[in-house]
């Protein structure tokens, strides 16, 4: 059975477990920082703002999470010296300058009634079974007048046409610099309105 909670709601004991689930689903966005997971659990694990992280729990488990922010809120709270300790003095600042630079920042179009969902990530081992789309869905009942989601690389499929599915449009497209050392040629932004 899919139960939606935040974060907050779930507290403390289940911050670890939300990490992981980002970080094992970013992993190739994250590899930068590190290519072992431990590590970049222990280095992110901190920064979650976890009022702001959605989470579908499998049998009591983290397996998807996704975060919504309205105007200019943010999804994480970076701390340098935490990431020094993950990662080491010198690249553990270089951690944290960048993941300040990439990851903080409201969305220019905030407004009221507007909010962004962000991090949309599954588990490994729980993708294919609906946990994200129930996420989605969840939130997507959120009475918001309409949600964005920025930045989506355009080789992945399988989160645009789940978004597409559930009625998003393109809004933008962004092209990468270095697209070829990169592996992918733009970053793709959605836009949803709703009734409510």
């Amino acid at each position: 059975m899919i139960e939606i909670k935040r974060g907050d709601e779930l507290g403390e004991g289940f911050r670890r477990g939300i990490t992981e689930v980002l970080v094992t689903g970013f992993a190739e966005d994250f590899e930068y920082f590190s290519k072992d997971a431990t590590a970049l659990v222990d280095a992110f694990e901190h920064m979650l703002i976890l009022e702001r992280f959605h989470v579908a729990l499998l049998d009591g488990t983290p397996a998807a999470v996704a975060t919504v922010t309205e105007g200019d809120q943010e999804c994480f709270a970076p701390g340098r010296r935490d990431f020094q300790r993950a990662l080491g003095g010198w690249h553990g600042t270089i951690s944290y300058f960048i993941v300040r630079n990439q990851f903080l920042g409201a969305y220019s179009g905030a407004r009221l009634g507007l909010a962004e969902i962000g991090f949309v990530a599954t588990a490994p081992q729980h993708q294919g079974q609906g946990v994200a789309t129930a996420l989605l869905g969840h939130l997507l009942r959120l009475p918001f007048k309409e949600f964005v989601l920025r930045d989506i690389k355009d080789t992945n499929a399988a989160a645009l046409a789940l978004y597409r599915k559930l009625g998003f449009t393109e809004s933008r497209r962004r092209p990468v610099k270095f697209a070829k050392r990169a592996g992918f040629q733009s970053y793709v932004s959605m836009s949803l309105r709703t009734d409510s």
